[in-house]
């Protein structure tokens, strides 16, 4: 039996917790959590929804009952199909993290497991991640490469 789980909507909180985690690791600073209040709703709608183009992993805390020990969470994006790639659907990856009193158990790596498991049951023919330094080993093992397309970015 797995100890991943998809998300529910009373997981919400947790999960904004876990993403100002990664949040915080990459920023090497703690960042405010003003925003995850605004946040809440829309994620609870979100994880309502089981055909959603959302879908966020979990593994409950161990030790801590009521908690999450683990996140992944991506989107399907679909865009024109081209050459290799005809139904034009691509998976993102955007919030990886795990309580730091919960690591090196393997939870994110089963968490990513399941959503790389939904992306390719939607018919993804890849999926795409930034990846932190510290990750990248993980992500090389589950087989990602290095993307040599060029990334920018227009703040709106």
């Amino acid at each position: 039996m797995s100890l991943v789980r998809r998300a529910l909507p009373e997981d919400a909180a947790e999960v904004l917790r876990l993403r100002q985690v990664m949040i915080d690791s990459l920023a090497q600073a703690a960042g405010s959590t003003e925003w995850h209040r605004e946040s809440l709703p829309t994620l609870r709608a979100r994880l309502a929804d089981p055909r959603s183009d959302f879908a966020a992993f979990v593994v409950d805390h161990p030790e801590r009952p009521g908690t999450l020990a683990a996140l992944v969470a991506g989107t399907l994006e679909y865009r024109i199909g081209r050459a290799g790639h005809p139904h034009g659907m691509i998976g993102y990856v955007f919030s990886v993290a795990t309580d730091p009193d919960a690591r090196r158990r393997g939870y994110a790596r089963a968490c990513m497991e399941e959503l790389l498991a939904w992306c390719r049951e939607r018919g993804a023919s890849h999926v795409m991640l930034t990846a932190s330094a510290d990750a990248e080993p993980m992500y090389a093992a589950l087989g990602f490469t290095r993307d040599t397309d060029p990334s920018m970015r227009l703040y709106l």
